[in-house]
């Protein structure tokens, strides 16, 4: 008989406790197409006493998860334990270290460390798989990796986070503002307790750094991501964007140019015609375009116990089989290293809201310092009061140098007649 594949499993939150579930359930279909039998021999986690809805009396139970890579019992570790550094990071180390095959749904530990991992994992002959870090069961990492491999692709984009579109849809639908669909998406659990890494951005622009990596052939580079997120958005932002012919959707963008590599997690108007603007719910979405095959547009769930599990288990048959490969499509040596792009050089539209006091001389205000700025405006909206009591004003400009709108709203910092902070999105026109 065939030896099977040893799997130690560390963490057994809901994403575990499915790729037991998924193991079990698919096991004999899983044998035929990985050729061997893939068997879970030791689990660790936090807390014994949990019932997390499998049988796990079966498997050893190991207090120290930082002790399973050194287990003459196990062929591959697979992490789900979270966090960018800590246990997860020893984990990943310990077990490349010992020539064993990592699998892990870690974006953020890839995101941080993914360089020196995928290093540790070539100099040991290892396998590195992180295939459910990044849009969760939307095979998007291998799509890159493998199936565009013979493409330079020029640019990387989408919906990353199923959680703020949620909630972006959401407040879509129903006309409600973020802090109510957030306290919502709370209760039924689609939003953590503290939804800062989910609602901010970072959470995107992890698996945003992973996919310009894969996608561009260059390092790891997440701390040049620009990064906001969707905490200022409100229902007005919604109306004025269905009325303007565009949704609003969080989306992580990469290009490399000439200029460098650009990354950024903004909120956006995304034109109804694109794809991307049809991408509801807790939905993930991802385009990539490639000189020779062109647009892909990946779908898919990109969170739950399905969908990673299901990406996980993916990444075990590839190990099964011995299909390793560079953890980052191509070798650490021959990664190219890219300068930042600045992004006040891009060109592009752009949607500005303002919330202004009610008073003459705000619109002229406003429009001047557009005006200074060279700032060309293609249409301007003013509606009634506001929740504060100012008027809500929205403009969108035409095509133009962004750094010439930063300039403008430069300008109109501590203006009397502005009523909080401007909004701004850039527009999606591609």
């Amino acid at each position: 008989m065939t030896q099977p594949l040893r799997v130690a499993l560390a963490g057994l939150g809901t994403v575990g406790g499915g790729v037991v579930k998924l193991l079990d359930a698919n096991a004999k279909l899983i044998e035929r197409r990985a050729g061997r039998p893939i068997e879970v021999v030791a689990v660790s986690a936090r807390d014994r006493s949990r019932d997390r809805g499998v049988d796990l009396s079966r498997f050893e139970w190991v207090d120290d998860a930082g002790s399973l890579g050194h287990r003459d019992d196990v062929d591959v570790v697979v992490e789900l334990i979270g966090g960018a550094d800590g246990p997860a990071l020893t984990l990943a180390r310990s077990t490349l270290a010992s020539g064993k095959a990592f699998v892990t749904a870690n974006k953020a530990m890839i995101a941080h460390h993914g360089l020196e991992l995928a290093e540790a994992a070539e100099v040991k002959g290892a396998a590195l798989k992180f295939e459910a870090a990044v849009a969760g069961g939307i095979p998007v990492i291998k799509g890159l990796r493998e199936g565009a491999s013979a493409n330079e692709i020029g640019r990387v984009y989408g919906i990353l986070n199923g959680t703020c579109n949620y909630i972006l849809t959401t407040m879509e639908s129903a006309g409600t503002d973020f802090a109510d669909v957030l306290a919502d998406a709370q209760a039924l659990g689609y939003a953590e307790a503290d939804p800062s890494f989910d609602i901010d951005g970072v959470d995107a622009a992890h698996k945003l750094s992973i996919l310009a990596s894969l996608a561009f052939g260059t390092t790891l580079d997440f701390g040049n991501v620009a990064i906001s997120g969707i905490r200022h958005v409100i229902a007005a932002d919604i109306a004025e964007a269905a009325a303007l012919g565009f949704r609003v959707r969080l989306v992580g963008l990469a290009e490399a140019t000439s200029n460098g590599l650009f990354q950024r997690v903004h909120a956006c108007l995304v034109p109804v015609s694109h794809p991307l603007a049809h991408v509801s719910g807790s939905l993930n979405a991802v385009v990539a375009e490639g000189n020779f095959v062109g647009r892909l547009f990946f779908e898919g769930r990109g969170a739950g116990e399905g969908p990673t599990a299901s990406a996980v288990v993916a990444d075990l048959i590839d190990v099964a089989r011995g299909e390793y490969g560079p953890a980052l499509a191509m070798p650490v040596a021959s990664l190219a290293r890219l300068a930042p792009s600045v992004a006040g050089e891009r060109r592009g539209r752009a949607y500005l809201r303002f919330t202004v006091a009610d008073r003459p001389g705000v619109l002229a205000e406003i429009t001047a310092a557009m005006r200074d700025a060279g700032v060309s405006i293609e249409s301007l909206i003013q509606r009634g009061a506001s929740a504060d009591g100012g008027v809500i004003l929205v403009m969108v400009t035409h095509e133009g140098p962004e750094k010439a709108v930063t300039h403008a709203l430069e300008k109109l910092e501590g203006s009397l007649s502005l009523i909080g902070a401007p909004q701004l999105m850039h527009i999606l026109d591609l």
